[in-house]
């Protein structure tokens, strides 16, 4: 198939905006914190020499996608143990996050711009045997540099917004030209696969697969923390607010005012989504009337609130709680990722606005692991039922953790698919 018009105006595009893009990318990791040598891998000059043997690259975009591949790549290591596997992310806070779970011979790498140069160094380095790209990350080059070097490719956990169909509906050469390049596309649910052949995907290459971020595996806790925040914590009860974006930790304030009423000595532990909203935060907290400690600080929870404003400890703030109320759902945001906390071991509370789950939180309310509220009040009330009545709450709990496990009993299946589809089940390549 040739390539039509608006793939060439790409490439010739990026290769006049590389100078530009090429100074911001690294600047933007140098600020991040990141070395030097690691940032230019934004340019496709690699940190580390290519493993011996076959090599299968992940391409994600940020920290959920990049983590929710991380149990999947465990699967097809087991199953392929002369394998290596190569993670490419966008972000700084990713590839810190994922080098601290990374399974048996696995690295991470920065992804490299979507232009010639950058490209052609990549592939020429890696030479991957094979490619899969997660969710929705479709930069042109990269797809069709990749294809041209017959290397099989997947899509998988594949996803598309609505305004994203919209577009590729209006450009079916262009989606054909890019979505043929998948020897297999994993879509998450039966209404995506429908899509995805809607926007003229070969129909016969789309699946369903399963929502790789209900495989991610348990978060990491810190034995040290999660000790010392149960010592400073004594036998206050607990609740924790994760996730949440402007506007709701008002209404998460507002809903622990209300439960402090009834339960005095209860302890709020407040996570913002993104931890760099702290100080804002911090000041909600100071003038909503109650006493809190801080993260950043070094301190543990034990106060009326606690807010914990880093990266990557979710899973030791989990641990110390079975009720969590889940944000980005109070506003039309999309709801965010609830097999984290079903994993943990926790009961599910999150708002209404849940687009990006809706099916899995529809699953899980069914199976008694999750519960919808409609607002403050509501919060509220659900989560003053659930700390006063053991019996629901450790039904809740031990449904939220069969609904997790469940799910992984799934993983297997789609590892040998894709292995099969990416021809992975043959003699190792002598690369």
């Amino acid at each position: 198939m040739a390539a039509p018009f608006l793939y060439h105006a790409w490439v010739a595009a990026s290769a006049a905006i590389l100078p530009f893009a090429a100074r911001q990318s690294v600047a933007k990791l140098r600020r991040a914190g990141v070395e030097v040598h690691r940032a230019h891998e934004k340019l496709g000059h690699a940190s580390s020499p290519r493993p011996e043997g076959r090599l299968i690259w992940f391409h994600a975009a940020s920290v959920g996608e990049s983590l929710s591949v991380l149990a999947l790549i465990d699967r097809m290591g087991r199953a392929l143990p002369d394998a290596h596997f190569l993670i490419t992310s966008g972000t700084a806070t990713s590839a810190r996050l994922v080098g601290q779970r990374l399974p048996p011979r696995t690295r991470h790498q920065f992804a490299t711009l979507d232009a010639p140069g950058p490209l052609k160094r990549f592939l020429n380095h890696w030479r991957p045997d094979a490619a899969l790209f997660v969710e929705s990350e479709l930069w042109p080059q990269m797809l069709r540099r990749t294809h041209e070097r017959g290397v099989p490719m997947a899509l998988i956990n594949a996803r598309l917004s609505q305004r994203s169909i919209a577009r590729w509906q209006k450009q079916p050469v262009l989606a054909r030209y890019l979505f043929g390049v998948f020897d297999l596309i994993l879509t998450q649910n039966d209404a995506m696969a429908k899509a995805m052949v809607e926007v003229n995907a070969p129909a016969e290459r789309v699946a369903r697969g399963i929502n790789l971020k209900s495989m991610a595996g348990p978060l990491p806790q810190d034995e040290d923390a999660l000790f010392e925040s149960r010592a400073a914590l004594g036998h206050h009860p607990v609740w924790v607010a994760s996730s949440t974006h402007p506007g709701e930790e008002k209404s998460v304030l507002d809903a622990h005012r209300d439960l402090i009423a009834r339960f005095p000595d209860l302890c709020l532990i407040l996570a913002p989504r993104h931890p760099e909203r702290g100080d804002e935060v911090a000041e909600l907290i100071g003038k909503a009337g109650f006493n809190f400690t801080r993260r950043t600080r070094g301190d543990m929870p034990g106060e009326e609130v606690f807010l914990a404003d880093t990266m990557g400890e979710l899973g030791t703030w989990y641990a110390l709680s079975d009720v969590v109320f889940l944000g980005g759902s109070l506003h039309p945001i999309g709801g965010h990722n609830p097999y984290e906390v079903a994993q943990a071991g926790a009961f599910v509370l999150s708002g209404t606005h849940i687009a990006n789950f809706a099916e899995t939180y529809a699953e899980m309310e069914a199976a008694g692991a999750a519960r919808l509220v409609a607002g403050t009040q509501d919060l509220a009330e659900r989560v003053a039922d659930l700390l006063s009545n053991d019996i629901a709450r450790v039904k809740g709990v031990t449904a939220a953790k069969a609904f997790a496990e469940a799910q992984t009993d799934k993983l297997d299946g789609i590892a040998e698919r894709l292995i099969t589809a990416l021809r992975l089940d043959r003699a190792s390549s002598d690369a």
